[in-house]
């Protein structure tokens, strides 16, 4: 193969550069031998042909070690460069242009989907070659500016040529590279702008989609790509690299085609990688502590609370919710989350019921819990530790469960369930669940996001899809919970149209156990009204006070079981 955008790095001496550096590796090795020949060739000038052989060895050697250095930077397979290859052409683009502001380095970053089960169903004979063949695809299409013209017409196959010519008359040649497997990588000096790269990568796929014969087969390749720019996304090469890597990881989960690197998908920055560290010491020493933000029904009973998450990192203030919670989710610590929540959540609840409070407690789950195996017996094991009745925990999953694996999810919702524990179906109208997969799950209440609560009053579209959402949810069989009321008029909208209960500042902000334990205490007796906010500690500005809001009426009792929790009739 033709390596001339294969880079520099992977190409021995040539030409004049080539004859300059043999005479300089001959003249140092026959440096020591030069007063011995001139001895020789003054008394015994016959004997000057011996010398020839010490010269033939360094000649041998020095292209030896010219093969060598070649061949650690040079994929087997394809002939392209390979990662180290393209590290070091990166690190030369960079160098080269060091200092100036306006010049930018452009990688893009190449996976083939579900490379693997081609590979196991043909045969890694029959792979190897499709990746020669997708390695030419590439290579061909930046060195010569354009795209097959068989490539398909969704992204333009001409993308390439129109991005390519200027910048890299500036940058130089590009640079393309097998990173290993199904992997490859493009360099492209002076292509920096974000979106002229993006189009670059929407081409390039494009390419690699064009039909591919292969065995009497006609294969059609997807992929995905992941961007990445100096100096914007990146200081150095290997970040450049790195962080494109996880561009491209963000594309393949996200089955969006094309991604430009962005921090927010980067679990590896240092604060990330800091704040990882101290989630899991918080999670070991109790930092991490459950707040209790109650719902309530119109006529004033306090249905249930949900748990809601707050840490107080040590020095550093309170982190997001959702900040750390999504850490957890992508650097598999939800798992051990989830049973510290529910470890606390179901604690406070059996401490709650010696205390008389029967008062159901709700719990948000990760998709990703409810799809790993035996999670429904960890969550009875929590309940039967505590001597909790499985109806006083309520699990809040989300529309994304649907989305990932509804079968596997409804089988898990469905044990669940079996054990008595209650599902709620959260952030309502967010996802894009269908009707079949919502009557598949076994939940009991729907709740409708907050987003659309809280414009209701002032966007009729908004207060369209609340209603729409009550009526689905009664016509099913569910009871309705409404987030994020806080005023008056959403409140009595609300009403108006057959919400069941709601939460939000209105009501009562997240409560720590202690304050939420007192908030129940008092509305238990029946004498005090429905409250916006704990009297102690305020956790938000405040909210104006409504003006009338129904009289708490005794604390709703919840019927203890009479048999013990029961086992499931399968087993995940």
């Amino acid at each position: 193969m033709d390596r001339t955008t294969g880079g520099a790095p992977t190409r021995p001496p040539q030409g004049v550069a080539g004859a300059v550096l043999l005479l300089g590796v001959l003249l140092a090795g026959a440096a020591p031998l030069i007063p011995l020949a001139v001895l020789v060739y003054r008394y015994e000038p016959e004997l000057l042909p011996l010398f020839a052989v010490p010269l033939a060895v360094l000649v041998a050697a020095w292209r030896i070690a010219r093969d060598r250095a070649r061949d650690q930077l040079t994929d087997p397979l394809t002939d392209l460069p390979n990662r180290q290859a393209l590290l070091l052409a990166a690190q030369d683009a960079i160098a080269r242009h060091d200092g100036d502001e306006d010049y930018s380095v452009g990688v893009v970053l190449l996976d083939l989907d579900r490379f693997r089960s081609l590979n196991d169903a043909l045969g890694h004979t029959a792979g190897d070659r499709l990746l020669v063949h997708i390695a030419r695809r590439l290579h061909r299409a930046l060195r010569t500016g354009h795209s097959r013209p068989t490539a398909p017409a969704r992204t333009g196959p001409d993308e390439v040529a129109a991005a390519l010519p200027s910048p890299l008359h500036r940058g130089g040649r590009p640079v393309v590279a097998r990173m290993g497997g199904d992997e490859f990588a493009v360099l492209l000096p002076g292509v920096g702008r974000p979106e002229t790269l993006e189009r670059i990568a929407k081409a390039l796929i494009a390419e690699l989609a064009a039909p591919i014969r292969l065995d009497g087969l006609l294969l059609v390749l997807e992929a995905s790509a992941g961007v990445c720019v100096y100096p914007a996304h990146a200081r150095d090469a290997e970040s450049l690299l790195r962080r494109a890597d996880v561009a491209m990881g963000h594309a393949q989960r996200g089955r969006s085609g094309v991604e430009v690197y962005h921090e927010a998908q980067d679990t590896d920055t240092p604060y990330r990688i800091g704040l990882l560290g101290d989630l899991r010491r918080a999670l070991e020493t109790g930092e991490v502590q459950l707040h209790y933000q109650p719902k309530v029904a119109f006529d004033g009973r306090v249905v249930g609370l949900e748990a809601l998450l707050r840490w107080e990192r040590p020095g550093q203030g309170r982190v997001p919710p959702d900040e750390f919670i999504g850490l957890a989710e992508s650097s598999g610590l939800m798992p051990r989350l989830t049973d510290y929540v529910l470890e606390a959540a179901v604690g406070q609840l059996a401490a709650w019921r010696d205390q008389g409070l029967q008062v159901p407690v709700a719990v948000n789950v990760s998709p990703r819990d409810v799809l790993n195996p035996g999670f429904a017996t960890r969550v009875a094991g929590h309940l039967t530790r505590h001597r909790v009745p499985a109806h006083a925990l309520q699990l809040e999953i989300t529309e994304r469960l649907l989305l990932d694996d509804s079968r596997r999810a409804a089988d898990t919702l469905a044990e669940l369930r079996r054990y008595g524990v209650g599902m709620s179906l959260d952030d309502f109208g967010t996802g894009h669940s269908s009707m079949a997969r919502l009557r598949s799950l076994p939940v009991g209440e729907l709740k409708i996001d907050r987003s659309f609560v809280s414009r209701m009053v002032a966007d009729d579209h908004d207060a369209a899809v609340v209603r729409c959402s009550v009526e689905l949810a009664h016509s099913l069989g569910l009871t309705v919970v409404a987030e994020g009321v806080e005023d008056d008029e959403t409140w009595e909208r609300l009403h108006s149209m057959g919400v069941d209960a709601v939460q939000g500042w209105l009501v009562s902000a997240a409560l720590p156990a202690d304050q939420a334990t007192a908030w129940l205490m008092v509305r238990q007796t029946g004498t005090a009204r429905v409250e916006r906010l704990a009297p102690q500690q305020p956790l938000s500005p405040p909210v104006p006070q409504p003006r009338s809001l129904p009289t708490v009426q005794a604390q709703a009792e919840l019927p203890a079981p009479t048999t013990p929790l029961p086992a499931p009739t399968t087993q995940q």
